[in-house]
């Protein structure tokens, strides 16, 4: 029986995804540097300091790493507070407070700086159901290596048996499958050019999952 839920945060939770994109786009164009959709859809799932280390790599930056990530960051906090439209994904807060409602224990496992998760958490007032956030800044490796949901389900009241992922992206479900835990993939109009094949069961919108269901999911 499923006792933890370990929720992404980007397009799972939240639709930030159109501002982290206006931003990178943004720094994209002031760096000089022609980033196409596809590799910019590799990038999901990845903090924004592998994001950099990858686009330093790949157009012979001279900028510091942290320097990029610091004009990035810039750009996003920018757009993201004056951004009056940016809502929780539809049925996700309805979720959130059934499962946290009948016990459930939830975890938090996002990519995103613990500034951004700060942010949303703060707008959306989901601290209270929350156990724990876990940032991806903490780990030297992002998604589809597992150890931020490793480190997540080490937070869980029950064995990491009972814990499952809800994820949208190919390099979440692969970082979840990793780490041995039951993936639910949210399938959202973001999530086009994301391969979810490998995630245990797939959803399009929140109200096909409830506590009763996730509550009897069973791991393969």
């Amino acid at each position: 029986m499923v006792k933890t839920v370990i929720f992404d945060m980007d397009g799972v939770i939240v639709d930030t995804e159109p501002v982290h994109k206006y931003a990178y786009y943004k720094h994209f164009s002031e760096l000089g540097i022609d980033v196409s959709e596809e590799m910019y859809a590799s990038f999901t799932g990845n903090s924004t300091r592998n994001v950099f280390q990858k686009l330093k790599e790949s157009f012979t930056l001279q900028h510091d790493v942290e320097e990029l990530i610091l004009r990035k960051r810039f750009l996003f906090n920018d757009a993201f507070d004056t951004k009056e439209d940016l809502e929780l994904i539809d049925g996700v807060r309805k979720l959130i407070v059934d499962l946290h409602g009948n016990g459930m224990q939830l975890i938090l496992a996002s990519s995103a700086s613990k500034g951004t998760i700060e942010k949303v958490f703060n707008r959306f007032e989901l601290h209270p159901y929350f156990t724990h956030t876990v940032s991806g800044e903490d780990f030297p490796q992002s998604k589809p290596h597992p150890a931020i949901f490793l480190h997540a389900a080490s937070l869980s009241v029950a064995p990491i048996e009972h814990c499952i992922v809800i994820e949208d992206s190919t390099n979440g479900i692969k970082a979840s499958k990793a780490a041995g835990i039951f993936c639910l993939a949210y399938n959202s109009i973001n999530s086009k050019l994301q391969d979810l094949s490998e995630a245990d069961h797939e959803i399009a919108h929140f109200d096909a999952i409830n506590y009763q269901i996730i509550s009897q999911i069973k791991q393969r």
